[in-house]
């Protein structure tokens, strides 16, 4: 009897792509995992160094502090009240995404299907098959999700509609009010990542739960915010009987953020000023090589939010897209199958890496025009 056999891990299939990089003076240019590279701030540091909270088990729902930080910089962000009993504690928001359906099929057993945008962060899809459920996409119209598209019989079966507003990996932004409208039409949760908020170009951040706490959840993290993906933190917040059902079960789990780091990310959501130093990091690295590529002959427009570039050339697969890159330039990137059938003639870089090291790769390419 054969049981589930886990698929390869994506980036774990770009040896290829590496090897080709290689080749070149200074090594690969690695664009091809979000990954931070920047300096979180300072006090970060300090805090972590006193290990607040190190000695006793920290509280899996995240302490008052933990929680009331995220609260306020929810309102700050978004103009959106929360009391800390609407928020709660994660670590990391991947491992919250991950395991989701299964809890919630736990609370739901006649209900066995997650709905997903068609081009996507691989992990929704990847939750329901890790809970034994199905997940059906949902077709992408100009980055927002076709709600009409999607079979009644599949929404009779719906434990959750995820969105991902901005986009990883198209850097599109959706309609947050119409999806979260659509999810209490039809009785579906909508949870919403929403970890790439700050870094919103066209217009200001919007969250879920702007329009009501009925029904949705927003997950946040702060990876991306301020640097700090190697600490594994962040929160959801909403509907206040989902987010009372998911502490519970996540207790039950054993699910906790660890106390010092607690403690530095609420630390780390009181300031808004090392964020801003990194917007505009990114913002120059994404005109850099959206410039340089669209110069090449590859179409990379600047994305609506997020920190990659989607691109693509007619008539060229993603793989071998994501090859020529690598060997005129040294750029890993990802090919767009990684994030969905749909999206195999695309490529998704990461402007992640430094400075020198992305004007390094124009060059190359201006070289070869």
């Amino acid at each position: 009897m054969t049981g589930f056999t886990p698929p390869p891990y994506p980036y774990e299939r770009l040896e290829s792509i590496l090897e080709l990089a290689r080749k070149h003076d200074g090594g690969p240019i690695e664009c091809s995992v979000g990954t931070p590279i920047d300096a979180p701030p300072q006090f970060i540091y300090e805090q972590l160094a006193q290990a607040s909270g190190v000695r006793g088990y920290p509280p899996s729902v995240g302490t008052p502090e933990y929680r009331q930080s995220c609260a306020d910089w929810v309102a700050r962000r978004f103009n959106v009240e929360l009391s800390i009993d609407q928020v709660a504690a994660c670590i990391g928001t991947k491992e919250f995404v991950a395991s989701l359906a299964g809890y919630l099929h736990l609370r739901s057993p006649e209900r066995d299907t997650v709905l997903y945008p068609a081009i996507s962060y691989p992990t929704y899809a990847m939750g329901a098959t890790l809970a034994g459920l199905r997940s059906v996409p949902v077709k992408l119209v100009e980055g927002r999700l076709d709600l009409e598209s999607i079979d009644p019989s599949d929404v009779t079966r719906s434990l959750v509609l995820w969105s991902n507003s901005p986009s990883n990996p198209t850097g599109l932004l959706d309609d947050l009010k119409a999806v979260a409208e659509w999810g209490r039409a039809n009785g579906v949760l909508v949870v919403s990542d929403e970890c790439y908020s700050e870094f919103t170009w066209n217009g200001q951040p919007e969250t879920i739960l702007s329009g009501g706490l009925d029904g949705v959840l927003a997950v946040h993290s702060i990876s991306k915010r301020s640097n700090l993906a190697g600490i594994r933190a962040g929160f959801y917040a909403g509907d206040a009987e989902v987010v009372s059902y998911l502490r519970l079960v996540r207790q039950h789990a054993g699910l906790m953020v660890p106390g010092p780091v607690q403690a530095a990310v609420a630390m780390a959501y009181q300031e808004d000023g090392h964020v801003a130093e990194q917007r505009a990091r990114y913002l120059n690295r994404l005109t850099l090589m959206s410039v340089a590529l669209e110069r090449y002959g590859i179409s990379a427009p600047m994305p609506e939010g997020a920190f990659y570039l989607w691109c693509h050339r007619e008539g060229s697969d993603g793989w071998a897209l994501a090859a020529e890159l690598a060997e005129v330039a040294g750029l890993v990137t990802s090919p767009g199958e990684f994030y969905g059938s749909a999206a195999d003639n695309f490529i998704r870089l990461a402007v992640v890496q430094p400075d020198d090291r992305l004007a390094v790769a124009a060059e190359r390419l201006g070289a070869r025009r």
